[in-house]
């Protein structure tokens, strides 16, 4: 970006600074990657207690469509991704991607049934593509970004309880519910998700009282800010997937491990079959795999591997097999952790590969992902 480029800021900018955050340029916005305690003291506050992020730099849709019947809605969206939207029951979301023609990633998305329209969270570098996309092609539908909202995340094994305190009926919720709710008599929308791994919420609150919302939250003893290094620290640990890192336009979903997300109706043989773009492709890699796939990888010793450091089946670097996407130290497992992509064959977990770092070849292990086991509550 250069020196040229005016930074959007997000709502709660000003409580960054005053919380003394160290901001960087992410997304076109200027955004906090860390306060005062550091990234490690920050990512161990989430996984033992409440963290809270500000991400109201992604994209905030609504999709209606113009007959008002949320199945139009439903339908004219699953002509762009590969998931069961249809069946998808009032006030639940469900994760999903947008594909192109050739089967790979446009961008990952969370999709809400909201009764009579679906509420869609993009991410902040794809949100005025995936806003064009949407528009082209849902003549039927009226898209609307909703730009006077911001969008709290708070995650960690005390989230329940910190929410609790704003709004009681939290402790009903189970994972992927979303639901209106009044904090400090503030309507907002809460979904128990996020991208951290832990049991959490992502809390959509009007721009103009976002302020008061985060402070109210942070109150509590048990909670503390966090910035963008802790939540890319947590995400990998939890095996989950960064667009533009991790998964883009030269990646299938197959490739990237998530066929979990495209459900039965969408696959060959069921009732809703295909219909998305790129699904002969993705429709033959589910029955048939794929010739490489996304893995996680556990180095030797403390250092952390980093993205694009190319991986080799052998110590010499004679034979690459593909680079790291993800790569930094996880401070839950106490050593370094990232995934990358590698031919199949070398996909099961134990095999042991290695990765070009500074003129040398270390060594890794192929590993199940998550590295960390999930606190959702089902």
């Amino acid at each position: 970006m250069d020196d040229q480029t005016v930074l959007k800021t997000t709502p709660l900018h000003a409580l960054h600074l005053s919380l003394g955050a160290r901001m960087v340029p992410f997304a076109g916005y200027d955004m906090p990657v860390q306060y005062p305690a550091g990234v490690l003291k920050e990512h161990l506050q989430t996984r033992t207690a409440a963290g809270l992020f500000d991400v109201s730099h992604m994209g905030q849709v609504v999709i209606r469509a113009k007959s008002g019947a949320y199945e139009d809605a439903a339908l004219a969206l699953e002509s762009l991704v590969p998931v069961d939207i249809l069946g998808l029951k009032p006030g639940r979301q469900r994760y999903g991607f947008f594909t192109d023609d050739n089967g790979c990633i446009l961008d990952d998305l969370m999709i809400t049934n909201r009764g009579d329209h679906l509420f869609v969270v993009v991410n902040a570098s794809c949100k005025d593509a995936d806003l064009a996309h949407l528009r082209a092609h849902l003549s039927s539908c009226d898209v609307e970004l909703l730009e006077d909202r911001a969008l709290l995340a708070l995650q960690g094994p005390r989230a329940e309880a910190v929410l609790a305190a704003l709004w009681p009926d939290v402790t009903s919720m189970k994972f992927m519910d979303v639901r209106d709710a009044s904090l400090h008599d503030v309507d907002c929308i809460v979904s128990r998700s996020g991208y951290s791994g832990e049991d959490g919420f992502e809390i959509s609150v009007p721009a103009d009282q976002a302020e008061q919302i985060a402070k109210a939250l942070l109150e509590d003893l048990h909670c503390q800010p966090i910035g963008l290094g802790a939540r890319d620290s947590l995400r990998l640990e939890a095996g989950l997937c960064l667009y533009g890192n991790d998964i883009d336009t030269t990646t299938t979903p197959i490739e990237a491990a998530l066929e979990w997300a495209i459900q039965k109706p969408r696959r060959t043989g069921g009732v809703r079959a295909g219909g998305f773009p790129g699904a002969a492709r993705i429709l033959e890699e589910l029955a048939n795999g794929t010739t490489r796939r996304r893995v996680g990888l556990k180095p030797e010793g403390k250092a952390p591997v980093r993205a694009h450091a190319k991986l080799y089946a052998d110590a010499e670097g004679r034979t690459e097999l593909g680079e790291v996407t993800s790569g930094t130290f996880g401070p839950s497992v106490e050593g370094p952790v990232a995934m990358g992509y590698v031919p199949t064959r070398f996909a099961e977990p134990g095999c042991q590969i290695f990765a070009e770092v500074r003129g040398k070849y270390l060594a890794l292990t192929v590993s199940a992902l998550p590295f960390i086991t999930p606190t959702y509550k089902r």
